[in-house]
């Protein structure tokens, strides 16, 4: 009999995602491929065996009865790497102040920016190294991370190099983005910045990141600007992503399609349009139902309208400032709650979906043979608890690579 590292068995749900190896959207989104009763067991990292009758001895065996074994969640959209915080903007929103309003009275990205200027690199580690371990204990096993609170080259190249030191150092799999383009500085406008975004900022980072963002918005950068960026991120072997169509519909979504993104995020007020074009050149819809709620705004993403469209979707936790979610489990209920996806299609869009929105789905994302150990018990009978009982962490033991990082090791 075959000895293993790790064996989770009796699991009342074993919700292995899997499937094709391409982001899956429409019905795929609700087929979670569930092994009632199922096993996995692990060795040296990787999944080794899943089913229903996993015959292995193992050093160690994590008993799921009554429990649901899912992968661990990906998170493709987060600031993590900031310093300060502005809690002092709540009341301000609570008295109805817009977001231009509190960045007029010394709050919003420029306060931010500051802060993250001044700070050291010790600092940013001390602090982001605090929100990945919150993440971590909510089942958050790998996640991306965007620069941009930077807007010089220094700042932007100690924000990439923090986040890379982070990679070595903490458990989950961080990947870099480069958003330079996340705002125009004061004293300077959007034309004079791209060209430093383009011709000095780029080639001092292009090997501390793998993707390109560009906040495509009113006031910020158009579509011309931002598809200059996005094209030049390629020739330096960036792969683009874009903050698209928050606040109004700026084109954002087709400008997506257009420059080949892997994913265009927010999707607030995107036309049906735009979104078809990205449905047909497979652009991946990464939302984030976390903003608005952070922003006490009443409209959500269409998911709905996006699934019929046959956008492929993924969730993620915009975790920033102005959303300082680390949650994952709280992502998926506002998902369904909100955005009225089905727990089934929100669960994939927080693992498998998000995998791809990274490039990482040949790794990560779901429960198979072969793949990265990364696995959540949760104490709960089955996934859809996820957004049925809220306000609390369902995780009750994290696995990452193989090894037992949250959660009672049974002998």
């Amino acid at each position: 009999m075959e000895s293993v590292d790790i064996l989770i068995k009796n699991a009342n749900e074993l919700v292995t995602l899997q499937g094709k190896n391409t982001p899956r959207t429409k019905h795929e989104m609700g087929q979670l491929s569930i092994m009632p009763h199922g096993s996995i067991a692990i060795n040296d990292g990787t999944i080794v065996a899943v089913g229903n009758d996993v015959r292995v001895t193992a050093e160690q065996v994590i008993d799921a009865s009554g429990k649901t074994v899912i992968p661990g969640f990906v998170d493709p959209h987060t600031h993590v790497v900031f310093a300060g915080s502005r809690e002092f903007e709540l009341d301000m929103k609570l008295k109805g102040h817009s977001y231009m309003d509190i960045l007029q009275q010394g709050g919003g990205i420029f306060y931010t920016v500051g802060q993250t200027r001044k700070a050291s690199v010790p600092q940013l580690l001390k602090e982001s190294t605090r929100r990945l371990d919150t993440m971590l204990a909510h089942g958050t096993t790998t996640c991306e991370a965007k620069s941009g609170y930077g807007l010089d080259t220094k700042t932007e190249v100690k924000i990439l190099q923090t986040q890379n030191t982070l990679n070595q150092r903490h458990p989950i799999d961080i990947v870099s983005t480069f958003l330079g383009a996340h705002a125009v500085p004061k004293a300077m406008n959007a034309d004079e910045y791209t060209n430093i975004v383009i011709d000095e900022m780029m080639p001092a980072i292009q090997k501390l990141a793998t993707f390109c963002d560009v906040f495509c918005e009113e006031s910020v950068f158009t579509p011309k600007q931002s598809q200059r960026i996005l094209e030049q991120g390629k020739t330096h072997g960036l792969i683009p992503k874009i903050h698209a169509d928050e606040i109004i519909d700026t084109g954002g979504a087709a400008l997506a399609a257009k420059v080949g993104a892997i994913s265009a995020d927010h999707l607030l007020r995107s036309s049906t349009k735009g979104l078809r074009e990205m449905a047909n050149k497979g652009v991946i819809g990464v939302l984030l139902p976390g903003t608005p709620f952070s922003l006490m705004m009443s409209e959500y993403a269409s998911a709905r309208t996006m699934l019929d469209l046959g956008v492929s979707l993924a969730l993620a936790t915009d975790l920033n400032p102005n959303c300082w979610i680390e949650n994952m489990q709280f992502i998926v209920q506002l998902a369904c709650v909100k955005m009225n996806m089905t727990p089934a299609e929100a669960l994939t869009a927080a693992t498998f979906n998000a995998a791809c929105a990274l490039g990482m789905q040949h790794t990560v994302g779901s429960l198979e043979k072969g793949k990265q150990a990364d696995v959540l018990v949760l104490d709960c009978p089955s996934h859809k608890f996820l957004p049925y009982r809220v306000g609390v962490n369902l995780v009750s033991t994290v696995i990452k690579k193989g090894t037992v990082l949250y959660g009672s090791k049974q002998p």
